[in-house]
């Protein structure tokens, strides 16, 4: 099976950095190829070498809709392993690189970048909530940058297999493409404690709560154990990558604390791990214009991934 990496996110992120970052590791690299052509090139005779694709808004036949239309065409195509890595970035920080180059914005040539950045992100969401590796480049420097994708797409034998972990509600139903998924809606919920329902799972008070469940550490102790115990039979069978999910009620409290607890260990242990806690992203909005940092002005932006290192 041919592993496949389509790379996308808003322009100024990094995609092309990326490119280049995953051809120096042995991918064939075809940047901006138009979406109708590649259902052609996948029907060719097989490659050696495992394949990346770039998308953005200037490949003929973007849409959202279209993309995902791919993404589902190729997760049926027996042999290939198709991954979407998105390069996310904060509205301010890409308003900033805009300015500092002073190139145009596809989405708004004849404007100020801030409306083509925002105008970007909104038509990206529905593809970034369809990632399956999200990096946000907001704080990484391009050679920080290449240190995180070597860690997830560096395909020499030595390396070893990375792991997402991801929080969820059930009742917006499971996230597309887990390996592994674990419920967690037996623990005690802080969403019935008036002082923590507005906190999530990141903070310490909730985190404690959860932790103060009698059935936590032994669940705990043994959910470490199996996924510690299969990682390396993943990897013995070939696979890169590995998607865990914690589950709750919504997704704010519970599955979040797991997910972080869990991260700490496996990080601990040495497996490049990286956290998405679904229902915490959908309640990020996009920055409104007066939230955006004037140039030269030195602002952080939100991060929508927190890699566990």
């Amino acid at each position: 099976m041919q592993r496949l990496v389509l790379v996308t996110g808003p322009s100024g992120a990094g995609r092309s950095t990326a490119i280049n970052v995953l051809e120096d590791l042995g991918f064939e690299a075809i940047d901006n190829l138009p979406l109708s052509l590649i259902p052609r090139l996948l029907d060719g005779p097989p490659r050696p070498a495992p394949l990346a694709l770039g998308l953005d808004v200037r490949n003929r036949d973007f849409s959202a809709a279209n993309v995902i239309e791919l993404i589902d065409r190729m997760t049926r195509m027996p042999d290939y392993a198709p991954e979407v890595l998105y390069l996310d970035c904060a509205a301010d920080t890409l308003v900033r690189r805009y300015n500092e180059t002073r190139r145009r914005h596809p989405l708004a040539p004849d404007a100020a970048p801030l409306a083509g950045v925002l105008t970007e992100i909104d038509l990206l969401a529905p593809i970034r909530a369809r990632a399956d590796v999200l990096v946000d480049t907001t704080d990484l420097s391009p050679h920080d940058l290449k240190a995180e994708l070597t860690r997830w797409f560096d395909t020499r034998p030595d390396q070893r297999l990375s792991v997402s972990l991801h929080s969820f509600s059930y009742k917006r139903g499971v996230p597309r493409g887990l390996d592994l998924m674990f419920d967690c809606r037996f623990l005690a919920n802080p969403h019935w404690e008036s002082h923590l329902r507005p906190l999530d799972g990141r903070d310490p008070a909730v985190q404690a709560h959860v932790q103060g469940d009698a059935r936590y550490q032994e669940f705990f102790d043994r959910t470490r154990d199996l996924v510690a115990f299969l990682l390396p039979a993943h990897m013995d069978e070939g696979k890169s990558h590995l998607s865990v999910g914690f589950g709750c009620t919504g997704g704010q409290h519970r599955s979040v604390t797991l997910v972080e607890k869990m991260a700490s260990a496996l990080a601990e242990a040495g497996w490049p791990v990286s956290i998405r806690h679904r229902e915490l992203e959908r309640r990020t909005t996009a920055p409104q214009p007066d939230a955006v940092a004037s140039p030269g002005q030195d602002r952080d932006g939100p991060l929508a991934q927190r890699q566990a290192s």
